[in-house]
């Protein structure tokens, strides 16, 4: 991947900043597990590390050790049985063992790459990752989203200098895996739509070209929806190719908007709902697509019904709110809300631009058909009883999901609008 000619085309960007990257090599081919060391080595990386991953991920890298070894590189090991859940506690664990090495290096996907991100971001130690599955888009990010007190906030991260997969490894990961990170990548739409209407609502910063660089990765990914479960290393190399590319627009932009709307805040209520009460959440994309199946047959029925507004001031009573969360996760809950992100919101300037929101809707959110139709082709889950959510947690999810972010998101609006979410569900 020419990260380099992602800047030159942005060296002089509309929008006013200065976009930087700090990942400087990003490597997807065949065969590279046996020569991970070698590259890391002639990249630069330090001699002396901490590999962190799990059983499983060490299984679907049998042999990277070996060319660690080979290469000259002094490796401090921690592997988890199983890491599903990124915790703070996780974050402190790795932190804890960087303190005698000079580099990190994450082995595997999903929660080892978000703790070892943020811990490598603390501890301001050199980050690489060598990817086992193309399941979710933070590969690149320099945000992370992390679970503490049973409440998931994104954190700050290091982006790693070095990415390195081998398209073997990601085309022989398990499918539920790659349709995870399908799903992810589906998201994007709904994400880039939220962070268009609050820069046309509040004036908060938004860049078309960010936006683009995410979307060329959403295309890459969604015209392979029919070899995603396939033992396929071309299609498995340019997935992650895509999920790159989000991540790397996260960095660009300095947040996690062109990644991230209503559909990623529904998934992390659901699970965090469910942490709180000791289940085991599904995987992360495989939840946040089917939020996203939700959220874009909702926003399109608003879209189509609802032509003209009158809105108000927020009239959100938060004791109701604080009702659908746990109350360890109260805290939390109400540093986001005070002051509310409506706050901003002018009610006469939300009623000026409705019509524009309805256009957005239509022009850059896939209709429902498509959407299920790239899903379900793609193998992914689609209904919520596939990721273990029941009617009444969806609809509490729904109505709430929007009060864990202080963003801008249609879904927090609908208040303002006196519009029930439920309405607009079919």
């Amino acid at each position: 991947m020419e990260l380099k000619n992602i800047l030159r085309s942005l060296s002089d960007c509309p929008c006013g900043r200065k976009h930087t990257i700090f990942t400087e090599t990003v490597q997807i081919e065949s065969g590279l597990m046996a020569r991970c060391g070698q590259v890391l080595k002639e990249a630069g990386f330090p001699g002396k590390i901490l590999l962190v991953s799990d059983e499983n991920e060490m299984r679907a890298s049998n042999g990277i050790l070996e060319s660690l070894f080979s290469a000259g590189f002094s490796v401090k090991k921690l592997i988890y049985p199983d890491m599903r859940l990124a915790t703070i506690e996780g974050v402190r664990e790795v932190e804890a063992l960087l303190s005698d090495v000079d580099g990190l290096l994450s082995v595997g996907t999903g929660s080892v790459n978000d703790i070892c991100r943020v811990a490598a971001f603390r501890a301001k130690k050199e980050f690489a990752i060598f990817a086992t599955a193309p399941s979710m888009d933070g590969f690149a990010s320099d945000t992370a989203p992390i679970i503490e007190n049973n409440f998931k906030t994104s954190l700050f991260a290091e982006q790693p200098s070095i990415i390195l997969a081998d398209t073997h490894v990601l085309a022989a990961s398990p499918a539920e895996l790659k349709t995870a990170g399908f799903g992810d990548m589906i998201a994007k739409y709904i994400g880039i739509f939220d962070w268009k209407l609050s820069h046309l609502l509040t004036g908060e910063y938004y860049c078309p070209a960010v936006a683009e660089i995410t979307m060329q990765g959403v295309r890459k990914v969604m015209a392979l929806a029919d070899r995603v479960t396939a033992n396929d290393e071309e299609a498995a190399g340019s997935i992650m190719q895509g999920l790159v590319l989000s991540g790397i627009g996260m960095k660009l932009a300095g947040c996690s908007r062109p990644a991230s709307g209503a559909e990623h805040v529904l998934s992390h209520y659901w699970e965090c709902y469910k942490v709180a009460r000791g289940i085991w959440p599904e995987f992360h994309g495989k939840k946040v697509g089917v939020a996203s199946v939700l959220i874009n047959r909702i926003y399109h029925h608003i879209a189509e019904r609802v032509t003209e507004v009158d809105p108000i001031p927020d009239p959100t009573d938060f004791e109701e709110v604080k009702k659908a969360f746990d109350p360890s996760q109260w805290e939390e809950l109400m540093k986001l809300n005070n002051p509310t992100v409506t706050a901003t919101v002018d009610p006469a300037r939300l009623k000026a631009i409705w019509p524009e929101v309805r256009r957005m809707i239509a022009e850059m959110l896939p209709s429902d058909s498509e959407m299920l139709s790239l899903m379900r082709h793609a193998g992914a889950a689609t209904e919520p009883a596939d990721v273990h959510v029941t009617p009444e947690l969806m609809e509490k999810g729904l109505r709430y999901h929007a009060y864990m972010r202080h963003r801008i998101l249609l879904t927090r609006l609908l208040p303002m609008l006196g519009l029930d979410i439920m309405d607009f569900l079919n």
